[in-house]
C-alpha cells in the first residue's frame, strides 16, 4: 500500500516551508515506487474493469472512492467542484460529465486492478465500445431510484457482444425514492441477468447506513469516518432484517450450489458449504456469466465501496482466467490461439489514441500475451508496418508513468506509434496475428466548419485530422461543390466538445452551421441501368459502355459490388474503373444529395473499343449506369430514428406526449416509478432540434429526456420532396 501519510487531509502543513519541495519529491517517488514494485505481479493477481453506467448514475464519483480507499489518492475528487481525477479534461469538469475514458491503475488486498471509467452519454459510446473491447469484467452501476434506464441497457449489450463478465453495483441508496428489490427486478427483466443478492441494504434514502453481507452474515456499517474509510464490522444483525437476511441468504446459497454439481450434492445432503467453497463456485459462476453479484451503496455518501471492491477481487476475471485470445494469422488465414503468458509470442491491441500536449500521440494497447519492452519494435499485422516503440507508460487518467517493459494482461500507454489506428493488431514480426477489430456505429449529425482567418485554415486541416484519428466515430469530409469542410458526429453535444477543442488544443477558431440531419439514400426496388460515354476529340477518343444491375438490401447490409461479366465484354482491367465510378456516384447521392446505402450492384456487361476505351471513359459510364439504374429502381431517403426516454412529473406527462406526438413519434410505452412516468418513444431525429429547450418549456423546467440512435427508416413521402425540393446545385451535404 501507499505511505500511509496519503491518509491526511493536507499533509503539507505538516512540513516546515523549507522542505515542502523535498517532501512533495519524496511523497510522488515513494507512489511510483510503490507501483512499479507491484507492476510485475502474477497474471491470477490482475484484475482488467472497466465501470459502464448511464448518465449520472455515479460511474465517476464511484471511481473516486476506489482510488481513494485503495490508497492510489490522498483526497476524494468532488464532480461539482472539478477535482476529479479521472475526469480531467477542461471540458469535463465544466460540464461535469465524463468524455474520455480514463485509464488508472491501483491496488487492492495486493491484487492489481486496472480501471477504465467509461464515459454515460451516448455522444461518446465509442468510448464505452472500445474499452469494453479489452476489459475482462465490468462494473455496472446503477441508480437506485432510476433503476435500468436506456444507455444502462445498451452498455449492458455492448458488453453482452464482448462477452464481458460483470457485477452491479446499486448506487445512490440514500437517495429519495430509492428501491434496491425494485432496481434488481428490472435487472432480471429489462437486461435478463441472473442476479445473485449478495449484500441487503442496512435503511434506506436518509437512514441509509450500511450492508448486511449475506455470505458471511455480518453487518457493515459506515458511521463516524465521514469519508468513509473506516467501518464498523459486526455480527449484530437489526432485529427488523432478520427474516429478509435468512430468506436471501437461503436463495444466494442455493443459487451458488446450482451452479456445482459437487455443492448440490452436498446442500441437498444437509450440509452448508463453507463461504470459501461458495466464494469458489461463484467466482467461476460470474466468469461464465451464469449469474451476476449485486451490491448496494452510496458512493457520494462513501458507503458500500469497500465490499464492491472486494467483489471485484474475488468474482470478476483475471487475464488467466479469460484464458487467451484468438486471432487469425495473415500469412495463413488460419485461426490462432495465443496463452495469456509473457513466454508466447507477442500480440496486442490498440484500442485508443489520445493526443497528448506533452509526449504527443500516445496508443492505449492491451498486451494479450509476450512482452513489450520500450524502444524496441512491433509489427502492425493490419497495415504490415514496423512501428517502433520509443516509451512504455502506465496511465493514471492525464499523469503518466514511464516504465521499460510491459508484460502480459497489462493495459499500457506506448508512444512513438505513427501508423497505427484504434482497432490495429500489433505483433510479433516473426509470428503475426490479427485480432478481432472494433466496430463503431455510424454518425447521424453533421455540421458545415470554415476557419474564420487565413491562419486559422492552415490549422484547422491538421486539428480536424488530428482529432479524426482519436476518436473514430468523428468524419471529416470535404463537400468539392462548394469546398466546405463537414464534419460528422454522434450528436450535437459531441460535435460541441470537438470544435471546443479544436480552438482551445490546436488555438483554432472557426465557424460553424447549423446541425444537418445525417440522411441516406437507397432503392426499393430491382432496376438496370446503362451508362455510355463517348467522346471523339479528332484524335484518340473515349469509350466506356457498361451495364448495371441494381437491388435492395436489409437495413445496415451496406453496399456490394458484384464482377458477373462473362466472355471478355469488358476487359478486367476496366472492371476496377467501373467500381470507382459506381463508388464515387454512391458516395455524392443521387435523388437529395446524400450517400446511397443498403444496395447490390451488379455489373453483368457492356462493350469496349480496342483503341479509344481507357480507365477515365469506364469510371464515367459507371458513374452514368448507377444514377440511371438508380432512378428506375425507386430511389428513397432514410432518417436516423432515435430512441429517447422522457422522465416527467405526472401531472405534464399528457403534455408531453401531446408534444412528442406532434413530432412523428411512435409511443412505445409508459412505465410509472415513483413519483414520475417514464414515456419511451422511437422519434426522428429531424424532428428534435431543440427538443431540450420545448420539454423545459412545457414541463416547468421538470421534465428531463435521454436519446440513443436507434436504427434508420424511409422518411414519409412529404417529407422526401420537401428535403428534395430544398437541395440546390450548391448543396452542402457531405
Amino acid at each position: 500500500m501507499p505511505i500511509s501519510v496519503g491518509r491526511i487531509k493536507n499533509p503539507i502543513i505538516l512540513i516546515p516551508r523549507a522542505k515542502w519541495k523535498y517532501w512533495v519529491l519524496f511523497y510522488y517517488m515513494a507512489q511510483n515506487v510503490t507501483v512499479s514494485k507491484n507492476r510485475n505481479v502474477p497474471l491470477d493477481m490482475i484484475r482488467n474493469i472497466g465501470i459502464i453506467a448511464h448518465i449520472d448514475a455515479g460511474k465517476t464519483t464511484t471511481t473516486e472512492r476506489i482510488l481513494y480507499y485503495t490508497g492510489k489518492s490522498y483526497k476524494i475528487g468532488d464532480i461539482d467542484e472539478g477535482t476529479t481525477q479521472m475526469d480531467w479534461m477542461p471540458q469535463e469538469k465544466e460540464r461535469g460529465i465524463t468524455i474520455m475514458s480514463a485509464a488508472t491503475t491501483t491496488f487492492w488486498k495486493e491484487v492489481r486492478v486496472n480501471i477504465i471509467d467509461t464515459p454515460g452519454h451516448v455522444d461518446f459510446t465509442a468510448e464505452v465500445e472500445r474499452s469494453l473491447r479489452v476489459l475482462d469484467g465490468g462494473v455496472t452501476v446503477l441508480d437506485a431510484e432510476e433503476g435500468v434506464q436506456s444507455q444502462s441497457e445498451t452498455v449492458w449489450h455492448q458488453a453482452d457482444k464482448y462477452k464481458v463478465p460483470r457485477v452491479c453495483f446499486i448506487n445512490k441508496m440514500d437517495k429519495l425514492g430509492a428501491d434496491y428489490m425494485r432496481t434488481i427486478q428490472m435487472i432480471r427483466d429489462r437486461l435478463g441477468a441472473n442476479t445473485a443478492i449478495m449484500n441487503l441494504p442496512i435503511g434506506k434514502e436518509q437512514t441509509f447506513k450500511g450492508v448486511v453481507d449475506l455470505l458471511t452474515k455480518k453487518s457493515l456499517v459506515w458511521g463516524s469516518d465521514v469519508l468513509g474509510a473506516k467501518y464498523d464490522i459486526s455480527d449484530e444483525i437489526p432485529s427488523e432484517m432478520k427474516e429478509d437476511v435468512k430468506k436471501y441468504r437461503h436463495k444466494l446459497i442455493e443459487q451458488i450450489c446450482e451452479q456445482d454439481d459437487s455443492l448440490l450434492e452436498r446442500y441437498l445432503n444437509g450440509d452448508e458449504p463453507s463461504v470459501d467453497d461458495l466464494k469458489k463456485a461463484l467466482r467461476s459462476a460470474t466468469i461464465a456469466y451464469k449469474l451476476v453479484p449485486i451490491y448496494a451503496g452510496s458512493s457520494l455518501r462513501n458507503k458500500g465501496v469497500q465490499p464492491l471492491l472486494d467483489a471485484i477481487v474475488d468474482y470478476l476475471p483475471s487475464p488467466v482466467d479469460v484464458g487467451g485470445i484468438r486471432g487469425i494469422n495473415p500469412k495463413t488465414n488460419q485461426e490462432e490461439f495465443r496463452k495469456t503468458n509473457n513466454e508466447e509470442p507477442f500480440s496486442a491491441l490498440a484500442f485508443k489514441i489520445q493526443l497528448d500536449p506533452h509526449v504527443g500521440k500516445l496508443t492505449y494497447i492491451r498486451i494479450y500475451s509476450g512482452k513489450l519492452k520500450s524502444g524496441s519494435y512491433a509489427w502492425n499485422s493490419i497495415k504490415d508496418k514496423q512501428e517502433r516503440v520509443g516509451r512504455l507508460l502506465l496511465m493514471h487518467a492525464n499523469n503518466r508513468e514511464e516504465i521499460e517493459e510491459a508484460y502480459a494482461g497489462e493495459i499500457v500507454a506506448a508512444v512513438g506509434l505513427k501508423e497505427t489506428g484504434t482497432g490495429d493488431t500489433l505483433s510479433d514480426h516473426a509470428h503475426p496475428i490479427v485480432l478481432e477489430k472494433i466496430t463503431f456505429p455510424e454518425p447521424v449529425i453533421s455540421l458545415a466548419i470554415e476557419p474564420r482567418t487565413k491562419a486559422d485554415q492552415e490549422k484547422m486541416g491538421t486539428a480536424l485530422q488530428k482529432l479524426a484519428e482519436e476518436d473514430p466515430t468523428f468524419l471529416v469530409k470535404s463537400n468539392l461543390e462548394t469546398g466546405q469542410t463537414i464534419i460528422w458526429g454522434m450528436g450535437e453535444l459531441h460535435l460541441e466538445v470537438l470544435v471546443d477543442r479544436m480552438k482551445r488544443e490546436f488555438k483554432v477558431d472557426a465557424n460553424v452551421g447549423a446541425p444537418q440531419v445525417a440522411y441516406k439514400e437507397t432503392v426499393k426496388s430491382k432496376a438496370e441501368g446503362e451508362g455510355k460515354y463517348i467522346r471523339q476529340t479528332g484524335g484518340r477518343g473515349q469509350y466506356g459502355h457498361c451495364f448495371l444491375r441494381v437491388e435492395p438490401k436489409a437495413r445496415g447490409e451496406g453496399y456490394e459490388f458484384v464482377d458477373a461479366i462473362r466472355g471478355g465484354a469488358i476487359p478486367n482491367e476496366f472492371i476496377p474503373s467501373v467500381q470507382k465510378g459506381v463508388k464515387e456516384a454512391l458516395d455524392k447521392g443521387i435523388l437529395a444529395g446524400y450517400p446511397v446505402v443498403d444496395m447490390k450492384v451488379t455489373l453483368y456487361d457492356g462493350t469496349f473499343h480496342e483503341v479509344d476505351s481507357s480507365d477515365i471513359a469506364f469510371k464515367i459510364a459507371g458513374s452514368m449506369a448507377l444514377q440511371n439504374a438508380a432512378k428506375l429502381a425507386g430511389l428513397i431517403l432514410l432518417e436516423p430514428i432515435m430512441k429517447v426516454e422522457v422522465t416527467t412529473p405526472d401531472e405534464f406527462m399528457g403534455t408531453v406526449i401531446g408534444d412528442i406526438s406532434s413530432k412523428r413519434a411512435q409511443i412505445l410505452g409508459t412505465e410509472k416509478r415513483g413519483k414520475v412516468s417514464i414515456i419511451v418513444a422511437m422519434v426522428p431525429l429531424a424532428e428534435l432540434s431543440g427538443y431540450a429547450t420545448t420539454l423545459r418549456s412545457v414541463s416547468q423546467g421538470r421534465a428531463t429526456y435521454y436519446m440513443e440512435p436507434s436504427h434508420y427508416e424511409e422518411v414519409p413521402k412529404n417529407i422526401t420532396e420537401k428535403i428534395v425540393a430544398s437541395v440546390s446545385p450548391t448543396s452542402t451535404r457531405g
